[in-house]
C-alpha cells in the first residue's frame, strides 16, 4: 500500500480512538465538565504523525467527541486547542528525540506533554473565561474579571486530565510502536 494511504489510514483510526477515548470514560468535575482518557490520544496523535497532521487527527477526533456528548458549544475550542496541544507534543518530541538517551522516548513524551497540556488548560481557561464573561453582559473589565474567577475553578481538573493524559502516552507509546506502520511514522 502507498505510503501516503497508509498515513491517511492510521490518521483516521487515531482520530477515531481519539473521539471514542474521550467519550468512553467520563468522570464528571463539578464544573460540569469531564475528566477523560482523550489527552492521552491526543498527545500520541502528534508523536506519532508530528505537529500537522498529528493536530488535525487530535483536533478532529476531540471536536466530534464534543459534538457526540452534547457539547457543541466548546467544540470550536476543543478542535484548536487540542490540535495545539498534539502540534506542540509532535513538534517537541521530533526535535528531541535525537537528542535524549536510551530513555529519551520518556522524556521527550514528558516534556512534549508538559508545554501540549499547559496549552490544553490555558486554553480552555481563557474560553470559558471569554464565554462567562460573554454570558454575562460582554467583554467589560468586570464581567472579563467575573468570567477569570468563575473559570479559574476548572484549572484544577484540567490539570490532572493534563496528567493522565501523559501517563497514558507514556503506557501506550511501547505499545504502539510494536506496529510496524507506527513504529516507522515515529522513528522517521
Amino acid at each position: 500500500m502507498e505510503k501516503n494511504t497508509k498515513q491517511l489510514i492510521l490518521a483516521a483510526l487515531m482520530t477515531a480512538f481519539t473521539c471514542i477515548a474521550t467519550m468512553i470514560i467520563k468522570i464528571p468535575t463539578p464544573t460540569f465538565g469531564y475528566i477523560h482518557l482523550g489527552d492521552g490520544l491526543v498527545l500520541l496523535c502528534g508523536i506519532v504523525f508530528g505537529p500537522f497532521t498529528g493536530g488535525l487527527a487530535a483536533g478532529i477526533g476531540s471536536m466530534f467527541s464534543d459534538i457526540f456528548s452534547g457539547y457543541a458549544s466548546w467544540a470550536p475550542a476543543t478542535f484548536l486547542i487540542k490540535a495545539l496541544t498534539a502540534g506542540s507534543m509532535g513538534l517537541l518530541f521530533r526535535k528531541l528525540k535525537h537528542k535524549t538517551s536510551a530513555h529519551g522516548g520518556s522524556i521527550c513524551v514528558i516534556i512534549g506533554g508538559l508545554v501540549g497540556e499547559t496549552i490544553m488548560v490555558v486554553g480552555y481557561f481563557l474560553y470559558e473565561a471569554g464565554l462567562a464573561a460573554f454570558a454575562s453582559g460582554g467583554f467589560t473589565k468586570a464581567a472579563l474579571y467575573a468570567g477569570a474567577v468563575s473559570s479559574a475553578t476548572g484549572i484544577p481538573f484540567n490539570i490532572v486530565q493534563g496528567v493522565v493524559g501523559i501517563v497514558i502516552a507514556l503506557i501506550l507509546l511501547p505499545v504502539l510502536l510494536k506496529i510496524p506502520d507506527i513504529r516507522e511514522q515515529v522513528l522517521d
